[in-house]
């Protein structure tokens, strides 16, 4: 029987998406270990001896463990020498985004995400100023991120980056989580691009 290179331990949210999705697209030879979250299962030793931060994403392999989606992301892309995470000049450019994205445009969709769709799912009620807040964020940096696809057809260079998965992880919940994305029409050209890919699509395990 063959023993996949890599696990990859994951759980249906956000940032577990994007890393299950870059595996699909880059055809990366991984064994999906899902994590019951609602179980508790991230809090166990053994779970804590491979991320201490008690969350998922979490890859590992012969070179050991290692936690953080988008690092990830990277990680597999060169286990199959992809220049889905460059290697050229692009680099600086996918790092720029990547940081941007994390610190703005990922950031207050997954606030949306979480009051709107997550929150009640524990008996929490939504809190209507984080989600007012979260949405006028959200939309003063898709502007941003709009104009900058208004003369690119993905992130960065000419071919789909690690940037490109970074940027959309919360794009999937967009309708449901309230995310202003219909406002924006180059991120919505762009991201429709990107659920035409079947790994975006479905990145998760059957």
């Amino acid at each position: 029987m063959h023993k996949a290179a890599m696990k990859l331990y994951y759980c249906e949210t956000l940032n577990p998406r994007k890393a299950c999705a870059a595996a699909r697209f880059l055809q990366a030879d991984v064994d999906f270990v899902r994590v019951d979250l609602a179980g508790g299962e991230q809090r166990t030793a053994e779970f804590l001896a491979l991320n201490p931060n008690g969350k998922v994403p979490v890859l590992q392999d012969d070179a050991g463990t290692l936690w953080e989606a988008n690092a990830i992301m990277c990680r597999l892309s060169d286990s199959v020498a992809s220049d889905f995470w460059p290697h050229d000049h692009r680099q600086i450019d996918v790092l720029r985004w990547l940081s941007w994205d994390a610190s703005h445009f990922t950031l207050h969709g997954a606030t949306l995400w979480f009051e709107t769709l997550i929150k009640p799912l524990f008996g929490g009620e939504p809190d209507v100023a984080v989600i007012e807040g979260a949405k006028a964020s959200f939309r003063l940096h898709a502007r941003v991120l709009d104009g900058h696809l208004a003369t690119n057809s993905v992130a960065v260079g000419k071919t789909l980056t690690v940037a490109d998965f970074a940027l959309a992880a919360a794009l999937p919940y967009a309708t449901a989580a309230g995310i202003p994305l219909a406002e924006f029409r180059h991120i919505q050209a762009w991201y429709g691009r990107l659920e035409e890919l079947d790994a975006w699509q479905n990145p998760f395990p059957a």
